[in-house]
């Protein structure tokens, strides 16, 4: 991590358009910008939910390539369709949450106007997160969180055959497989029963759904290897989705390729904001207190 340096001048502003609670919260973030001399940007479905007066952009690539820092309201699915669009970009995000747990979202909507004190005194970190792909044979995803492979509407298990690096690992009989980022151990994976992992550890995990076998549990590869899914099911509706989103059909025999993008994305951080200190305040892993007797 670095730290960000004092050239945020110009402030882009993406929202949840379908989130109403993200109005008032824009024009907050769009005054308090103003008030400090700097200029607000956003893209054109924020104007219009906002009401805004201030110049926008069609998408979330055009306004990064002009923002100096990306102000995303909503929450980490929000997060997660920025980080998509804007791959590559150097540009950083910062995530105020306008929705439930969040774990991309740092900042609490009543937390916007010390949180913009502190990016204007230079009070941030800025994190660098890797992105991953997955190819078939007729598409190219990308992913901040994760791929999952799943059954359709059907109540059976799907077959799929996995290798890591050309060495198969296993068969396995189940709902699906997640393969997710570090950044993706806090999603769908850890709700399927997959570890915690901290983001600067460069790691695949591979998450099964409801195996058959009990046996079967989360595997953790290096985050260099090259993950292939093939799907062995021919009667059961199959398929892929990125981030939860794009969902796309998977015939039998078909193969699944993911790896490590070379693309990735930036994250602002106040200072003082840890991952294991979200983990804590997020999943409530307060401990607990026992009174010692006299």
């Amino acid at each position: 991590m670095k730290r960000f340096a004092d050239h945020n001048q110009r402030i882009g502003l993406i929202a949840n358009s379908e989130k109403v609670s993200c109005r008032n919260l824009v024009r907050q973030a769009a005054t308090l910008i103003r008030a400090a001399d700097r200029t607000v940007l956003a893209d054109s479905a924020t104007v219009a939910l906002a009401g805004l007066k201030a110049p926008s952009f069609d998408t979330a690539a055009a306004l990064a390539r002009a923002a100096n820092l990306l102000m995303v309201f909503g929450g980490d699915g929000t997060m997660l369709r920025v980080a998509r669009e804007i791959a590559g970009s150097r540009t950083p995000m910062l995530g105020i949450n306008a929705g439930g747990l969040g774990f991309l979202t740092d900042v609490q909507a009543h937390q916007l106007p010390l949180a913009l004190k502190q990016i204007w005194g230079g009070e941030t970190i800025l994190e660098t997160r890797p992105l991953i792909e997955a190819a078939g044979d007729s598409f190219s995803l990308r992913a901040l969180n994760d791929f999952v492979v799943t059954r359709g509407a059907s109540p059976r298990l799907i077959e799929l055959e996995v290798s890591v690096n050309a060495e198969m690992l296993t068969r396995y009989r189940c709902d699906g497989l997640i393969v997710c980022s570090p950044t993706g151990s806090t999603a769908y994976s850890l709700a399927a029963g997959g570890a915690v992992v901290a983001p600067s550890a460069d790691v695949f995990t591979l998450t099964p759904i409801c195996p058959h076998t009990l046996s079967n549990r989360s595997v953790i590869v290096s985050l260099a290897s090259t993950v292939q899914v093939k799907v062995l099911s021919e009667r059961v509706e199959t398929i892929l989705t990125a981030d939860g989103q794009q969902p796309r059909p998977l015939h039998a025999g078909e193969v699944v390729t993911i790896c490590r993008s070379r693309h990735s994305i930036r994250l602002l951080h106040l200072a003082g904001s840890s991952f294991f200190e979200t983990l804590r305040r997020k999943l409530g892993w307060i401990g607990s207190h026992v009174k010692r007797q006299a």
